[in-house]
């Protein structure tokens, strides 16, 4: 696939979320789709799982927003850099944020098939979010991963 389609396809989902518009962002992925965020240890595979997932993510950080600065692309994959802004709200993570809106950098990798986004790994630090939101990430880690 050529560069300037992927860009445009990642442009479409970052806006698409921004919005928090899961349906739109859903149009974009294919349907074997894998969305990977390791900062909170999920892999959502397809789109009813991808649905779902979007949904809770939305219903935790529901003033989502990403802002994609920069990529760099080889056929087959797309790395992008930019800004999440959000605030975390509720209590899904084990914790009461007591912060503000976060601002943090993302960097994000995706996949490609049948001209849809295939694949998205999503990268930020959460120590940063935690800070950021007024939590504890050791409190956040336990809820995410359980007791080491």
């Amino acid at each position: 696939m050529d560069s300037d389609r992927m860009v445009e396809l990642a442009q479409a989902l970052a806006a698409a979320k921004s919005r928090q518009d899961v349906p739109a962002a859903l149009e974009l992925m294919h349907p074997g789709m894998v969305l990977e965020t390791p900062a909170f240890g999920t892999t959502a595979r397809g789109h009813e799982e991808n649905g779902k997932v979007l949904r809770r993510f939305f219903a935790a950080f529901p003033d989502y927003e990403v802002e994609l600065q920069g990529h760099a692309a080889n056929p087959d994959t797309l790395v992008c850099w930019g800004t999440v802004r959000m605030t975390m709200t509720g209590d899904r993570f084990g914790v009461t944020p007591r912060g503000g809106r976060a601002e943090l950098p993302v960097f994000i990798q995706f996949g490609f098939a049948d001209d849809l986004i295939a694949s998205e790994r999503f990268f930020f630090d959460l120590s940063e979010l935690c800070a950021q939101s007024g939590v504890s990430t050791d409190a956040v880690r336990r809820t995410l991963f359980g007791a080491s």
